[in-house]
């Protein structure tokens, strides 16, 4: 008689998992710091309390916060109560000077909820005993946006100076700090900001290792509306580029702000900057400690990296490659034989783990070069991890002169066929191929010519 399989024991089994999945993330990210940025609207939503307990989970696994709040709602909503219109340009408000004690009123409140909520230590709540130290100060040395194009914008400033030296004797002191958009002259004049453009601002002066911004919406997306998981710099500025100047609505200048900031940040050395919607519950928990994370990340450099293999990768491709040999789709590999071959694989990885490898073996004589053991993880069979693969071993073989480029397959012709190669003999292989050739296996062998 079969034993029936309890519910709470597979919930059980995958809270397990996730967590010892979550394991290196955590060790990653004890000690560093991270620029959060959300907006007024998360903190007006009823979700906010658990945006808030999860920020303070951060604090309690080590990461050093740091964080920047807009009030644009808010402000909207103080000036509309004293029936003060707004005009705006550039998208930015203009704010008159006699406004400045509404909004500074609405940054004010804003300000203490977030306080308040990262004070509250109730019993048998999620942030019970979180003991989250907040501290607020004129970190921010602002100057006025100016005159632009003949438009004044009186108390509307931008970042002049971030007192990096500040916020980092707080995050040493274990404290949240948390600034609010505003900012405050020499000559002792308060200045509506962007929040955007403190959080990134704050960024590359404090050398921060993440920025994230919660978005309102979902974040950046393609021609097919997909959503686009990783732009390294140059893809966000032609997406940039792309989308610049072309009819829009609020969701689509929001998005390209916040990319446009994304942008500078990498350029200033922030090396990751993270999209998230504040709409996904948990989202932020769900980005920072998972491999694959739930929004756009923009990168400085290759979050993903495709490099000749070494020893020390070994483990991960035997790891790749194993359910493949079990299959009969790839011939088996001892370890042995892979260490003596590794020189000649390259491999992509993702976040420490190998997600796809493929080897190139050349026979100087036949001037031949092949194509050999093309795997890539089912998990990212869809992202054309393969083609960039197949790609570079051309690029290798065109590179030591070779002629043509051959394959041995026996699961995977079309899509050898769909990438211009075609169907050989097992007498067209080079001599010293055809001699190990394995006739019970049957491969069908395919070649390319190398242009």
């Amino acid at each position: 008689m079969n034993k029936k399989t309890n519910n709470s024991d597979i919930k059980c089994d995958e809270h397990v998992d996730w967590f010892r999945q979550s394991a290196p993330y955590i060790h990653a990210h004890r000690g560093k710091t991270f620029v959060i940025l959300f907006g007024g609207e998360a903190v007006e939503h009823t979700g906010f309390a658990h945006l808030i307990q999860d920020i303070a989970l951060l604090g309690s696994l080590g990461v050093r916060i740091v964080l920047v709040h807009g009030a644009r709602s808010q402000i909207q909503q103080q000036l509309d109560i004293l029936d003060i219109r707004s005009e705006f340009a550039d998208g930015l408000r203009i704010t008159l000077n006699e406004n400045m004690p509404a909004i500074e009123q609405a940054v004010g409140q804003v300000r203490m909820r977030i306080e308040a909520q990262l004070s509250m230590g109730l019993p048998n709540t999620p942030m019970a005993d979180a003991s989250v130290r907040v501290v607020s100060g004129n970190f921010i040395t602002a100057r006025p946006y100016g005159i632009r194009n003949g438009i004044d914008f009186c108390q509307t400033g931008n970042v002049r100076k971030v007192d990096a030296e500040a916020i980092k004797q707080q995050l040493e002191n274990n404290n949240v700090a948390l600034i609010s958009p505003i900012g405050y002259s020499p000559t002792g004049e308060v200045f509506n900001l962007r929040a955007e453009d403190i959080a990134t601002e704050t960024a590359i002066a404090l050398n921060a290792d993440k920025l994230i911004f919660v978005m309102e919406n979902n974040g950046v997306t393609n021609k097919k509306d997909a959503l686009l998981q990783q732009l390294d710099l140059p893809r966000a500025e032609n997406w940039l580029n792309d989308h610049r100047g072309k009819k829009e609505t609020i969701t689509d200048r929001e998005t390209q702000a916040h990319l446009d900031n994304a942008a500078h940040a990498c350029r200033g050395g922030v090396q990751r900057v993270h999209l998230i919607s504040r709409k996904i519950d948990g989202a932020l928990l769900l980005e920072l400690y998972t491999r694959d994370g739930i929004g756009p990340l923009v990168t400085a450099g290759n979050y993903e990296g495709l490099r000749t293999a070494g020893i020390e990768d070994i483990g991960g491709i035997l790891e790749l490659i194993s359910p493949l040999e079990k299959n009969g789709i790839m011939v088996k590999r001892s370890r042995e034989q892979l260490e003596l071959d590794i020189n000649n694989f390259t491999v992509i990885e993702r976040d420490g783990m190998i997600i796809a490898c493929a080897a190139i073996f050349t026979f100087k004589k036949e001037q031949a070069a092949e194509l050999a053991c093309l795997a890539v993880h089912e998990d990212y069979q869809i992202h054309g991890r393969g083609d960039d693969l197949m790609q570079h071993i051309e690029w290798q073989a065109r590179k030591k002169h070779m002629k043509k480029i051959f394959t041995l397959t026996t699961q995977t012709m079309h899509w050898f066929i769909e990438r211009g190669f075609v169907e050989c003999s097992a007498d067209d292989l080079p001599m010293e191929k055809k001699s190990l050739y394995n006739y019970q296996r049957n491969s069908k062998v395919f070649c390319k010519p190398v242009n």
